[in-house]
C-alpha cells in the first residue's frame, strides 16, 4: 500500500479578493502562510514520510509546498513543478470578483463556469505570455478552461509522474489548487460528471487516500488542522 496526500495552498491574495484567478500568480496572505503551517504540523503528526513532492507553477502552491515540507522536516525531499498542476484557467474572468461576476452574468450562469465539468468561462482574446512557460509550445497556455479541460491536461501527469511512485509503495504529496485537486479527485474516485459540481476542496485541508498496489482506494481521510484564529 501507499499513501497520496493532496493540499490545495492556503489562503491566496486572490482568494481574499473574492477574485477569480486561474494562472495569475496571486500570492499567499498572511493568513494563507499560517494556514499552510498548520497544515504541515497536521502532516507531521501522522508521521508519513514521503519520496517526492509534486506541484504547480504558481507561487501560492509552491510556497506552501515548501512551507509544509519544513513542518514535516522533509525539506531534502526532491520537488516537480508542473504547468499540469496549475489551477484551471479562468480565462476573461480572471481579475473579476466573483460577487461583481454574478450580479453581472446571473447566478446560474456563474455556477456553470465555476461549478460544471464541461462549462468554459469567456475565453480571452490572447493567452498571456509568461516566460515561466517558455521552454514549452505556446499552446499549453490556455485562453480559458473547462474543468473537463484541466482534467484533460492533469491526468498525464498522474499516469506518467505520480502513479508509478505510488505503485512502488512510495507515498506522494501533491500541492496544488481547488479546482485541478477536484479534477484528479474525480478521476481517482470515479465521480460522476454531474455529482463533481457538489465537491468542495478547502484550502490547507491534507486529504490523505491509502491505496492499494493497483491504486484503487482503501481509505480516505480529510485533516482538519488547528488553523490560526479558530
Amino acid at each position: 500500500m501507499s499513501q497520496l496526500v493532496l493540499l490545495r495552498h492556503g489562503q491566496s491574495a486572490a482568494n481574499f479578493a473574492n477574485t477569480y484567478t486561474g494562472w495569475t500568480d496571486a500570492p499567499l496572505t498572511a493568513h494563507g502562510v499560517a494556514e499552510a503551517k498548520a497544515a504541515g504540523a497536521a502532516l507531521a503528526a501522522t508521521g508519513i514520510e514521503f519520496t517526492h513532492v509534486h506541484t504547480s507553477m504558481l507561487s501560492r502552491a509552491i510556497k506552501t509546498a515548501y512551507l509544509v515540507q519544513a513542518a514535516i522536516d522533509q525539506t531534502w525531499l526532491p520537488i516537480t513543478k508542473s504547468w499540469r498542476l496549475n489551477e484551471r484557467h479562468y480565462g476573461a474572468l480572471r481579475g473579476i470578483n466573483k460577487d461583481e461576476s454574478r450580479a453581472v452574468f446571473g447566478k446560474q450562469q456563474v455556477a456553470q463556469w465555476r461549478r460544471g465539468y464541461r462549462a468554459h468561462p469567456p475565453l480571452l482574446q490572447q493567452p498571456v505570455a509568461d516566460r515561466r512557460y517558455a521552454p514549452w509550445p505556446q499552446t499549453i497556455v490556455p485562453r480559458g478552461e473547462s474543468l473537463a479541460d484541466a482534467e484533460q491536461r492533469l491526468v498525464p501527469y498522474w499516469v506518467d509522474a505520480i502513479a508509478p511512485r505510488l505503485r512502488r509503495g512510495e507515498n506522494q504529496l501533491v500541492v496544488a489548487h481547488g479546482s485541478t485537486l477536484r479534477a484528479l479527485i474525480k478521476y481517482l474516485e470515479q465521480i460522476s460528471d454531474d455529482d463533481i459540481d457538489g465537491v468542495e476542496v478547502a484550502n490547507a485541508q491534507p486529504i490523505i487516500y491509502t491505496l492499494n498496489q493497483d491504486l484503487t482506494i482503501a481509505d480516505k481521510q480529510v485533516l482538519t488542522p488547528d488553523f490560526p484564529g479558530k
